[in-house]
């Protein structure tokens, strides 16, 4: 699966999901733009999910219209020591996703 990872998010990540194209925001050269606008875009340009950071993503946008999976990563700060533990469960719910649905790894 193709996936953009969030601003808030480590670059290093791209390099630890396997089996997964990853790209970051700022590769595709799209920092500054907001959410809603991201999320389009990503959808158009072909990515099946976008990680982020933001749990106030789902309040935040109406995701129902939009045709790209979030995956929102808990982790007690971006560093990557603490989302590398994640990883098992984030390779599990990526191999589950549907278009329009929200998973929190936590």
């Amino acid at each position: 699966m193709k996936l953009l990872l969030d601003e808030n998010l480590p670059h290093s990540l791209r390099h630890e999901i396997s089996g997964h194209e990853c790209f970051t925001v700022a590769y595709m050269d799209w920092a500054g733009i907001e959410n809603g606008e991201l999320l389009s875009l990503a959808a158009s340009s072909g990515f099946g999910a976008f990680l982020t950071k933001d749990a106030n993503l789902r309040y935040e946008q109406n995701l129902i219209e939009i045709p790209i999976a979030v995956v929102i990563l808990r982790a007690a700060t971006n560093d990557i020591d603490d989302i590398r533990p994640l990883l098992p469960q984030l390779l599990k719910a990526l191999s589950h996703l549907q278009p329009k649905q929200v998973t929190v790894v936590a």
